[in-house]
């Protein structure tokens, strides 16, 4: 989505439908320093007004997103292009919150064995308020790795069924409570109804 491309395009249809900055903005409710911004490429115009600023500035959403009028013949084109578009960039952000989630897990378990090896230490040598301070922090961060980890792997991606190939996302309580071998989760598949280890996958196909 190119910014200035459709900023450019948004002060061009304004012109053309006959308003000044102020007086689109007065009709969307907003300033028109907001819509200085958009014909900037600064920012896009916020979901919640879209279909309002392309009925006054009578084009459609679809024209708005790529900055340029679409014929009928070039418009089922650019609607397929533009959903392959937002579908690369869904899976390359599932992608990195899979790894992130893999560094966290890198970085954060050698820390926690290492408070908890500390605590230990320090409780045998008698000075139990640090001892246990480091236990406990150790005990929290590992939860809230587990919470957010657990959270990463049902959001970012689907599950593929190893007996009918079906690929869906589960329920929370389906990832949280599943026994798993890595990534892959022993849960029961929504469509054949089997049970087998399902694996992680980025993409729906």
């Amino acid at each position: 989505m190119e910014q200035e491309k459709i900023g450019k395009f948004i002060a061009t249809c304004r012109k053309e439908a006959g308003f000044t900055q102020a007086s689109l903005a007065e009709k969307l409710g907003i300033t028109d320093r907001a819509v200085s911004k958009w014909e900037t490429g600064k920012s896009l115009p916020d979901a919640s007004i879209m279909l309002e600023l392309c009925e006054l500035l009578k084009i459609n959403v679809n024209e708005l997103l790529f900055g340029e009028h679409i014929s009928m013949d070039d418009y089922q084109e650019k609607a397929e292009s533009q959903l392959l578009e937002l579908k690369e960039k869904l899976e390359k952000s599932h992608a990195n919150m899979l790894t992130i989630e893999k560094y966290m897990g890198i970085i954060g378990i050698p820390i926690m064995v290492a408070m908890v090896i500390a605590g230990a230490f320090s409780c045998k040598a008698e000075n139990y308020v640090t001892g246990v301070i480091l236990i406990v922090f150790s005990l929290i961060m590992l939860i809230g790795l587990c919470v957010v980890g657990l959270k990463i792997e049902h959001d970012a991606g689907y599950y593929e069924c190893p007996n009918c190939g079906e690929r869906y996302v589960p329920t929370m309580s389906s990832v949280v409570w599943a026994l798993h071998i890595g990534r892959d989760r022993k849960m029961k598949c929504p469509y054949c109804n089997e049970k087998g280890y399902h694996k992680k996958v980025i993409s729906k196909k």
